[in-house]
């Protein structure tokens, strides 16, 4: 596990499989979610997947819970690990409306990234952003990630075509952001 000033990324649980449905299924959180399709997911499908965690390779992921409160409110992890180019593509989500802009997220993000660089030796971590979610890439920006690309009307949502950002932070700058 590792701590953050708010979070601790962990192992998922059992206990978390039931929450992470609740969490999947919210509308408002489905929309924001990059190439998740809006529509529902039943239970079982999300057994499967944590069933499916111990068999992945090269996908890491982590739950997000509260250090406070020891309550799982999101989760976060690296996506696709290309080690020949230490490039990494990570996700992360809150799934407790009650966490949204109070820095969870942030933390999370910032404590992700401190295991990557640290611990994987990685040069470059990216991730992929909607324009519409401006809270999202407010956090990603906070944390040091730049945007690099622009997919236009990559994604039809709520009626509309809708652009998709490409944010990466480099190991130099993150570490020159310790540094100040």
């Amino acid at each position: 596990m590792y701590c953050g000033e708010k979070v601790k990324l962990r192992a998922y649980k059992k206990e978390d499989i039931k929450l992470a449905y609740e969490y999947m299924n919210d509308s408002e959180l489905k929309r924001l979610l990059v190439n998740k399709v809006p529509y529902p997911m039943i239970l079982e499908q999300e057994e499967k997947w944590f069933e499916s965690l111990v068999s992945l390779k090269d996908i890491y992921n982590f739950a997000i819970e509260d250090l406070e409160t020891g309550k799982y409110i999101g989760g976060c992890g690296i996506n696709h690990i290309n080690w020949l180019n230490r490039i990494v593509t990570i996700g992360v989500f809150i799934g407790d409306k009650n966490y949204w802009s109070k820095g969870y997220g942030t933390d999370a993000v910032r404590t992700l990234n401190k295991f990557i660089f640290e611990q994987m030796n990685i040069n470059k971590i990216k991730l992929n952003v909607f324009s519409f979610n401006e809270r999202a890439k407010k956090c990603y920006e906070k944390c040091g990630f730049q945007v690099e690309g622009v997919l236009k009307q990559e994604l039809f949502r709520d009626g509309e075509y809708c652009d998709e950002y490409i944010m990466a932070i480099f190991f130099e700058d993150w570490r020159n952001r310790l540094i100040i």
